[in-house]
């Protein structure tokens, strides 16, 4: 992490298309970051929506600003409160038996000191349950129930 941007990148043991899928498909979204209407065309105006608390309405306006398929998808991040956007962007690199995924979500130091304390906080988010396990479990849900409807024939040996 640094004054501007969380970084962080993570290890699924997937194919590039279904991390894709996971991080573009507006369901998915939904199981393991946010409910939203969102869609993987540059330009689109779409919002986050979760459940609202004393400090915030519980509602990110987001624009998607870059879509290279299976490899990269960005989007400015703005909640209520704040006057100035972020930006996330996932980057995929296929590894050997699965899918590198770097996150960066920058921009918080133009927000000065409450810029830096809500980056603080999205890390914490985007560190521990979003990314290590809301993720994880979607695409071992998704892997599994391809398993299920694509049996393949094991070879004896």
């Amino acid at each position: 992490m640094t004054a501007d941007a969380i970084e962080i990148e993570m290890f699924y043991p997937y194919p590039v298309e279904q991390v894709w899928a996971a991080l573009t498909d507006s369901e998915a979204l939904g199981v393991w970051l946010m409910p939203n209407d969102f869609a993987p065309r540059v330009g689109h105006r779409f919002t986050f929506r979760t459940t609202p608390d004393q400090n915030w309405n519980g509602i990110v306006h987001c624009q998607v600003v870059e879509v290279d398929r299976l490899h990269r998808i960005a989007y400015t991040w703005r909640g209520d409160t704040n006057q100035w956007e972020t930006l996330v962007t996932f980057t995929i690199v296929p590894a050997a038996g699965g899918t590198r995924l770097r996150l960066e979500h920058s921009g918080f130091a133009s927000g000065g000191n409450v810029g830096l304390t809500i980056r603080d906080l999205l890390a914490s988010g985007w560190n521990s349950r979003v990314l290590r396990e809301k993720l994880p479990a979607l695409l071992r849900e998704r892997a599994n129930k391809l398993k299920m409807t694509n049996p393949t024939d094991e070879k004896e040996n």
